[in-house]
């Protein structure tokens, strides 16, 4: 994209929903994601019954793991976040992201929730916890991981911190929810420091206060939540917004995202056969038959032993 991009109103065809943005600002070193999540985002929702916070809880995870997957650059390459704790009322938050598909759940304790109030807090969800990030890299089959404690008053800064921890990568993270009769709609931003266009794990003299990162961070952090989720607002309005005064601003667009549920019966069938006979025996029914069921899309298979 170009110098001092223009905003300019959306399309005829084309909802500003679903899609994740790339840009860069070269003279200061950074770069960015955005997301906003729209119809995709319903479809995972409506695989379960969640009640308002949990929708609004995963809503935002799965911004955070499409604005993570959008630094993926090989084909095959996955992120996966995973937020767990052994006695918190939600037990267990996981999403995935795999070139442009997105899918996630979330495992609680209905009793124990319907005690809580409205807006219950990250703590009060998850007690004592911790939050996992997964890359799992297609060229050359690289994973690497990175766990931090679930802390802060939100998911969005706990990754913040997975990044300064575990990556040495100055990041801002903002994120927005809107739940509605209407549906769901989220969206947020990522904007991190690469000083030098330096790329990688190893960053031995990352500067966390260095002046061109602190004045992207002031212009990035004065985003407003209703920008962030404004359909009448394009993803490059929302940047040109934030950055319109930078020498140069490079925008692309990047993948369109999908609700990318990966079960199948053969895919069943090849875990299963990874068991011996006496335990897939114990498994199934008096008719030799296994039932799975697919926490992601709370489908069910029936696999004949």
């Amino acid at each position: 994209m170009t110098d001092n991009m223009n905003p300019s109103p959306l399309p005829a065809d084309e909802t500003g929903f679903d899609r994740i943005l790339t840009f860069s600002l070269p003279a200061r070193d950074a770069r960015g994601r955005s997301v906003r999540l729209g119809p995709v985002l319903d479809t995972i929702l409506a695989s379960h019954d969640y009640p308002p916070a949990l929708k609004h809880l995963l809503a935002e995870a799965l911004v955070l793991t499409a604005l993570m997957g959008g630094l993926l650059k090989d084909e095959g390459s996955q992120l996966t976040m995973q937020a767990q704790t052994e006695s918190g009322i939600v037990e267990l938050l996981v999403c995935d992201y795999r070139d442009g598909e997105l899918r996630g759940y979330v495992q609680h304790d209905p009793e124990r929730f319907a005690g809580l109030g409205a807006n219950p807090g990250l703590s009060s969800l998850f007690g004592e916890g911790y939050l996992a990030i997964t890359f799992d890299l297609a060229l050359g089959g690289e994973r690497y991981q990175g766990i931090v404690p679930l802390e802060g008053d939100s998911l969005s800064e706990a990754v913040e911190s997975y990044f300064a921890q575990s990556e040495q990568v100055p990041t801002l993270i903002r994120t927005a929810v809107k739940t509605g009769p209407d549906g769901c709609v989220a969206a947020g931003l990522l904007v991190q420091h690469l000083p030098e266009g330096e790329e990688g794990r190893e960053r031995l003299h990352v500067r966390m206060d260095h002046p061109e990162w602190d004045h992207v961070a002031i212009l990035a952090g004065s985003i407003r939540h209703e920008e962030l989720i404004d359909p009448a607002l394009s993803q490059e309005a929302v940047i040109w917004r934030l950055f319109h005064e930078e020498s140069e601003v490079r925008v692309e667009q990047g993948r369109l995202l999908t609700r990318g549920c990966r079960c199948t019966i053969t895919h069943f069938e090849d875990v299963l056969a990874r068991f011996p006979k006496e335990e897939r025996r114990e498994m199934s029914d008096e008719e030799g038959i296994i039932r799975v069921d697919c926490a992601f899309c709370s489908r069910e298979f029936e696999i004949q032993d």
